[in-house]
């Protein structure tokens, strides 16, 4: 069954109330334009570099504002609402980088903790550790939906194509991938690893990003995608400021990928064997 599907590009800032209304500002103008299923960024509540100042204003996801938003929002558009993610205080005193799908009468039919913690040191002294704030999640999920088998992931988790793979084989058929990559890495590699994982899965990618230059300080990239299972680019946005994408989507050319190149089936499992290089006088046997 096809249906249409929208990536919502934000610029969420500091405050989870100003973030709110702009998502549902843009949800409804998704809706509008006939989608069925809206996606927003990773991080759609807030983006806010001190900790201190974020932990103040968190709240667990009974009483979060992006949740209880996205919620009503589903229910009164009729749709499947997913919200990329948003910061969910945790008992412990940590956060989960959590995302929500809402049924189109408002509940919670599937929560996704971001797995792979975004732990890196870039180029001009740019450094991020997620995983001092944020408890990194241990379970992949594959939902059964109306229109499509539904995967989920969300930003850093798109560089470990397994979690990819791991869902094509479980039947997935359309890839989420809400995100705020920065500037630097979505220059080099956001639109790459996209398609690729959409071209070696056979599968639709939908992701919706933050862009611009954000109230902590940070800047990230932009540049929400639809993303066939040829790995055509059906939808973009631009590089900054928000907006709104719209694709058809149509699962049955999952099965057509998957019958020109059927490597989901002709995967074989294999041993790595670790072997000597060239030694002094000749070359190992």
């Amino acid at each position: 069954m096809s249906f249409k599907a929208a990536a919502v590009q934000m610029c969420s800032g500091v405050d989870p109330e100003k973030n709110a209304a702009a998502m549902a500002r843009l949800v409804r103008e998704a809706a509008a334009q006939g989608a069925t299923y809206v996606q927003t960024p990773e991080m759609t509540g807030m983006l806010q570099r001190d900790r201190a100042a974020a932990r103040a204003v968190l709240a667990d996801e009974t009483r979060d504002i992006i949740v209880k938003t996205g919620s009503a929002l589903a229910a009164e558009l009729g749709i499947y609402m997913h919200v990329g993610s948003t910061a969910i205080a945790l008992a412990d005193g940590k956060i989960a980088n959590r995302g929500f799908l809402f049924g189109p009468d408002g509940r919670i039919l599937n929560r996704y903790d971001k797995i792979h913690m975004f732990d890196v040191d870039l180029d001009n002294g740019e450094s991020w550790r997620e995983s001092a704030a944020y408890t990194a999640g241990s379970e992949a999920r594959v939902l059964s939906l109306p229109f499509a088998e539904m995967g989920f992931a969300i930003c850093y988790d798109v560089r470990f194509p397994a979690l990819f793979r791991a869902q094509a084989i479980a039947g997935a058929e359309v890839m989420t991938v809400p995100a705020a990559f920065t500037r630097q890495t979505g220059e080099a590699h956001w639109e790459i690893l996209l398609r690729a994982r959409a071209i070696e899965n056979g599968v639709f990618v939908i992701a919706a990003a933050q862009a611009g230059r954000h109230e902590d300080g940070r800047e990230t990239f932009g540049h929400s995608m639809i993303i066939d299972p040829w790995g055509t680019v059906l939808a973009s946005a631009g590089a900054s400021g928000e907006a709104v994408i719209v694709a058809e989507i149509d699962p049955s050319a999952v099965k057509a990928a998957h019958d020109k190149i059927p490597n989901l089936r002709n995967g074989r499992e294999f041993s790595v064997e670790k072997i000597a290089g060239a030694v002094a006088g000749g070359v190992a046997a």
